[in-house]
Formats: C-alpha cells, sequence, structure tokens
C-alpha cells in the first residue's frame, strides 16, 4: 500500500489541491497535510482539484466530510473542480454538493464562474 500525495498551489488568494489519483485511506495524511498548507498559508477559499482522481470510496467521502468540517469551523470556502460525471452524481446524492459549490474545472473556479 503506498501514500497518497496531495500537491497545492496558490492562485489569488485560493488554495489549488490537486487530489491524488486514489482517494481512500491512503490519502487522509495528504488530504490533512494539504488543508493544514492552505490554513498556514491563510487562503480563504480551498479548491479540491478531482481532475486526476480515478477512485473515491466511502472512506474518501468520510475524509473530505472532514474537511469540509474543519473548513467551516476555520471559516474557509471549499470548492471543488474536475468531478467526473459518476462523482458529480455521488456528491449531488450525497448532498455534498450542498456544502460546497462544484465547478467544471479549475478555471471557472478560478474566475468565479457559475456552477456546473
Amino acid at each position: 500500500m503506498t501514500t497518497a500525495e496531495s500537491a497545492v498551489r496558490y492562485h489569488d488568494g485560493t488554495a489549488v489541491v490537486d487530489l491524488p489519483a486514489q482517494i481512500d485511506s491512503t490519502a487522509e495524511q495528504a488530504l490533512n497535510d494539504a488543508y493544514a498548507a492552505a490554513a498556514a498559508h491563510g487562503s480563504k477559499t480551498v479548491l479540491l482539484n478531482f481532475a486526476g482522481v480515478d477512485f473515491l470510496s466511502s472512506t474518501g467521502i468520510a475524509l473530505i466530510v472532514g474537511i469540509l468540517a474543519r473548513a467551516r469551523k476555520d471559516g474557509r470556502k471549499i470548492t471543488a473542480s474536475g468531478l467526473s460525471a459518476h462523482y458529480k452524481e455521488i456528491f449531488e446524492i450525497t448532498r455534498l454538493a450542498d456544502f460546497m459549490t462544484i465547478f467544471a474545472d479549475e478555471n471557472a473556479a478560478l474566475k468565479g464562474e457559475g456552477p456546473k
């Protein structure tokens, strides 16, 4: 079992987190580290970039819920981009979509263009 990694980039006050290909129990440390880096940088918005995600388990969804809870407590906004149609539907069914704005892609999210 390998440990997942997330990259964090910054764009005009937004921390863009490039998520690992697999978001499951192996991604916990990567997600927590990425959120901590965004918080330390002072970013008020954290964009979760799902463009490279191939697999999202129920444990991965729980990790995303944990990030949402931390962000809410810290006064940060969480947005998402690059979700496949399948995962976008899962976010809607599980009501995760109620707690974050979902954009078609990173460019739309960074421009603040309407959700897709």
